[in-house]
């Protein structure tokens, strides 16, 4: 496998442009390889065979783009099959979860409170996940099923998404959460605005940059990172609408960018 390969990225939708600019800002030699699964979004209504077999396709895909390594940056395709992804195919995955550790081991009052789909929050390995984790904190779960849709709308900071995060995070405060998990990477697009919402003495847990120092350290382990400067522009896909997801990239991505049909 050449260094110079790409890294492939996907998400059922724009989430994974969070982790793909956290992994651009590390690893500015490496070229990216963006999938948007936006024609089978959201992934959240989806059983887990369909999320493989769509985990499947992309996968192949990317292989065929010649991909040295793969991240999976949607935590319901993570929590779903990533797993069964691992064990078909040789070279690096990595995936995403929410980061419950960070935010117990920062927390004061003990009371984390978890922003994420009613999907991963009803699967096995988050649960696994906050069990191994909590220790003596409690963890308390919140359902944002209307997140993503006005992500996905590019609608961050208007006032019905404003009092639409009010509504979700203000139980999570009244029982004493001071910390908040991010756990879905679509609302790394509005952590400013929950943060905001949320106020000063409220922490933020956001794992984009965990994630992409994950890949990093994947890479050095398999010698396959990029030494040498970037010589191919990154290349995005879409099975969604294309128009639209160029207006996503336009507003979402530091540089130009256009898409093209998966």
């Amino acid at each position: 496998m050449a260094h110079s390969a790409a890294i492939g990225i996907f998400d059922s939708g724009i989430g994974g442009l969070s982790v793909a600019c956290a992994v651009r800002e590390l690893l500015p030699n490496e070229q990216l390889i963006y999938v948007a699964d936006s024609g089978h979004a959201p992934y959240g209504e989806k059983t887990d065979d369909f999320i493989y077999q769509r985990m499947q396709a992309i996968t192949q895909h990317l292989i065929g783009c010649g991909v040295k390594a793969i991240v999976v940056a949607c935590n319901t395709a993570t929590t779903a099959a990533i797993k069964e992804l691992r064990a078909q195919y040789s070279l690096p995955i990595i995936g995403v979860e929410p980061g419950v550790k960070p935010a117990v081991l920062g927390s004061k009052t003990g009371v984390v409170g978890v922003l994420a789909t009613p999907r991963t929050l009803l699967t096995p390995a988050f649960a696994n996940l906050a069990q191994r984790y909590a220790g003596q904190a409690k963890i308390v779960l919140q359902p944002c099923p209307a997140l993503v849709p006005n992500i996905e709308a590019l609608e961050l900071d208007s006032v019905a998404m404003r009092e639409l995060i009010a509504g979700y995070i203000q139980p999570l405060l009244t029982q004493g959460a001071d910390t908040l998990v991010l756990g879905c990477t679509h609302y790394n697009f509005i952590a400013d605005v929950i943060a905001d919402i949320a106020g000063p003495d409220i922490n933020i847990v956001r794992t984009e940059m965990a994630v992409a120092k994950q890949l990093q350290q994947r890479l050095v382990q398999a010698m396959l990172l990029n030494a040498g400067a970037k010589m191919t522009a990154d290349r995005f896909y879409s099975s969604g609408e294309l128009g639209l997801f160029n207006r996503q990239l336009l507003r979402l991505w530091p540089d130009t960018a256009m898409a093209n049909p998966l």
